[in-house]
């Protein structure tokens, strides 16, 4: 079987920039922008279903008091509760929307990103494909594909989203309670986003070595098919 004299990518290799992260997402921009009219009516969608989201609460609130309020008419609590139920719906159909006007942005995207990396590895020298790594390559690109999609999906669906949520709550939080209350949320948000990075750096570390040892079994699984002659030969 012939054996390839590239070594296969260490872990070394890999980037070790803390940015690295927001570096792919903002290459990735201009693949996003050509479909600009569906990013924007897609985070407007986004907007539109954090704040009816944020709403919910506050409704549901204010419905309680005109319950429990003495005298009180039920016309109000009535109309609240319509509220509440239209924000709830909202809630979801904007979420809804957001992923129908995203889906084809997405896939778009990581069809052309595909297509470049298929057009580059055939530009490559013929020393590169004589020393070839066909399985790992092949891997290595569908497992990009995916991770791409992955990586704007959730951006879309849970970083940006989170943030925004986070900054309608403390404006909420500002405008209606004490100061005290907003710093303790902060205080609760830095200790949980320390410790998702911390764990999430642990965790990159053992999945890039998981990745290269998949990748390496694949390499050696389709060479020995390409070179089946030669396996035969020397196992009998």
């Amino acid at each position: 079987m012939r054996r390839s004299a590239i070594p296969y990518p260490a872990a070394d290799r890999a980037p070790t920039d803390d940015n690295h992260l927001w570096l792919t997402l903002n290459k990735l921009v201009p693949y996003l922008w050509q479909y600009k009219w569906r990013v924007f009516l897609a985070l407007s969608c986004l907007l539109s279903a954090k704040l009816a989201n944020v709403g919910v609460p506050l409704v549901f609130k204010e419905m309680i008091d005109g319950l429990s309020a003495a005298q009180q008419a039920m016309a109000l609590p009535a109309l609240l509760l319509l509220l509440y139920g239209a924000l709830r719906f909202s809630t979801s159909l904007f979420a809804e929307l957001r992923e129908i006007l995203f889906a084809r942005v997405t896939q778009r995207a990581v069809r052309r990103i595909a297509l470049e990396v298929f057009r580059h590895l055939h530009a490559l020298s013929l020393r590169f494909h004589l020393q070839r790594q066909t399985g790992g390559v092949s891997r290595d690109v569908e497992r990009g594909s995916r991770s791409i999609s992955s990586l704007i999906s959730y951006t879309l669906y849970s970083i940006l989203p989170t943030l925004v949520e986070i900054t309608l709550v403390l404006a909420i939080l500002l405008a209606r309670y004490d100061v005290s209350f907003v710093l303790i949320t902060l205080a609760s948000l830095a200790a949980y986003i320390v410790f998702t990075v911390k764990v999430s750096n642990w965790r990159i570390g053992i999945r890039r070595k998981a990745n290269e040892a998949d990748s390496a079994a694949n390499t050696r699984a389709v060479d020995s098919l390409l070179n089946y002659e030669t396996v035969k030969y020397f196992n009998n």
